[in-house]
């Protein structure tokens, strides 16, 4: 027996569902976006993010290949779900069934929100562990090592304060940006300042990079692809929160402030700061660059914003999987679920040296996964779907929706991220991080994006269509237009 789909032609409080949510239900104006936006970008790990580039760039290298990267990758994130999901009210997982069919996307979330969510959250974790340990030594000139049991033992308290937390039940995180976000603003404001006031603009145009390949043009593409590595990170929850914005021009431009514009700085900041100190660790700066007291203060600071940040994007992606995981999922009780979602970050921060101090090869994972997904969503929904949907297709079970493919699977949309995925490998091998000789004129990302786009076109068109599946090429009939779709246009 077939579930009965939930009716879309309305939608109460459609902000805490995967019911469209109506115009008039719309809660996110431009300032508003903005704010959230400048919340996300704003995290503890744009600092490391910069950090990490300054291993292969000095400042000249790091600005063009940051600024280049971020806003080439937050254009195409912004682009290819922000405008689809404001112009329907959807999220991005559901307007995913017109392309990977509902249980591809089913099977995306529960790969994707475990494995991204215990990369991240573990990186947290860890810089948990090291501020507060880093916070010891200062205060009490104790020496301990920064891989060692102390780090170990403070990261795994970060992540059960936050089952803590978390465990309660669903809570509210809107405090997270109007109180950690701000301080984090400032915070980078005045590291800037700082290192400004210290450090001539040419003592840091003479920095050299801190662990460097030797070949310059090697060392701009693998900077540039972190950078765009890090902008096609953003993809799994853009488009959820573009669904609460008024219109697709509101859903568009806010990324490009906070996104792009606060990430830039937040990042840059980052690798000044990683220059002048000789560290690519943002939890070795503060200290030197606040000295003791206000040193102190911003480690203990940025051990409470990882804690937040670890919260909020666990409960995000645990809402995800639950609405994926179906009955099953939901029967588990809520502590147990976040305490299984917690339990592999839990693991790797026993190896905080192999995991954290490799953090750019976690980065390339994320790009090698993150940049097909971009390009098949943008694919489809512009060049295949011409920008439409039918969101009554998107929520009717499949045999019935228009949307039906091969047993809830779209192969043509499945072999276009893995030759995507394929050949990022093969350009940059993000395990070893060897990369083939054309990689530092094409970068690993955009020939990835290409191939994707061009396999899941010529197999959605040759195959799909064809076959009469996927609804590709059907006419939108006036009596399948819901509500939503009649207020949208």
């Amino acid at each position: 027996m077939v579930k009965q789909e939930p009716d879309v032609t309305t939608s109460t409080a459609g902000e805490f569902t995967e019911l469209p949510v109506l115009p008039q239900e719309r809660l996110w104006g431009f300032w508003q976006f903005t704010s959230v936006n400048v919340g996300l970008a704003i995290a503890t790990w744009a600092f490391l993010i910069g950090g990490t580039v300054a291993l292969f760039a000095g400042v000249t290298t790091a600005i063009a290949a940051t600024v280049i990267g971020n806003l080439v990758g937050v254009v195409l994130v912004a682009v290819g779900t922000c405008l689809p999901s404001a112009k329907y009210g959807i999220e991005q997982y559901t307007a995913l069934r017109s392309v990977l069919g509902s249980n591809g996307v089913r099977t995306l979330i529960a790969i994707l929100v475990p494995l991204t969510g215990a990369g991240w959250n573990a990186i947290l974790a860890i810089m948990f562990g090291r501020a507060v340990t880093n916070v010891l030594n200062a205060v009490f000139d104790a020496g301990f090592d920064p891989n060692g049991p102390v780090v170990i033992g403070m990261s795994l308290l970060a992540l059960l304060v936050s089952w803590v937390v978390l465990s309660r039940g669903p809570v509210s995180l809107e405090w997270v940006n109007k109180i950690v976000a701000p301080v984090l603003v400032v915070m980078t404001l005045v590291m800037l300042g700082v290192i400004l006031a210290n450090h001539s603009w040419s003592d840091l145009m003479s920095a050299e990079a801190l662990a460097p390949f030797g070949d310059p043009r090697l060392d701009f593409a693998i900077a540039l692809e972190l950078s765009f590595a890090v902008a096609f990170a953003w993809w799994p929850i853009t488009g959820n929160l573009a669904r609460l914005t008024r219109t697709q021009r509101v859903s568009f431009w806010p990324n490009m402030i906070g996104l792009f514009g606060a990430s830039v700085v937040a990042g840059l900041v980052g690798t000044f700061a990683a220059l002048v100190i000789g560290d690519a660790d943002p939890t070795a700066w503060m200290v030197p660059l606040g000295g003791a007291v206000l040193g102190v203060l911003a480690l203990l600071f940025v051990a409470f914003a990882n804690v937040t940040s670890i919260v909020a994007q666990t409960y995000s992606g645990g809402l995800g999987l639950i609405r994926a995981g179906g009955s099953v999922v939901r029967r588990i009780p809520w502590p147990v679920f976040v305490a299984l979602l917690y339990t592999p970050p839990a693991i790797v921060v026993f190896w905080p040296a192999t995991f954290y101090d490799n953090f750019f090869k976690f980065v390339a994972w994320v790009g090698m996964a993150m940049a097909p997904l971009t390009a098949v969503y943008l694919t489809d929904f512009f060049l295949l779907r011409r920008g439409r949907l039918v969101l009554r297709g998107l929520y009717e079970p499949e045999g019935v929706s228009r949307y039906s493919f091969w047993w809830g699977f779209n192969p043509a949309a499945i072999l276009a991220i893995a030759a995507g995925s394929v050949t990022y490998f093969l350009l940059l091998d993000p395990i070893t991080f060897e990369s083939a000789a054309i990689f530092t004129y094409t970068t690993a990302s955009l020939p990835a994006l290409l191939v994707t786009a061009v396999v899941h076109t010529v197999l959605s068109v040759a195959w799909v269509r064809r076959a009469g599946k996927g609804g590709y090429g059907e006419p939108v009939a006036g009596n399948d237009r819901t509500p939503v779709e009649e207020a949208v246009g």
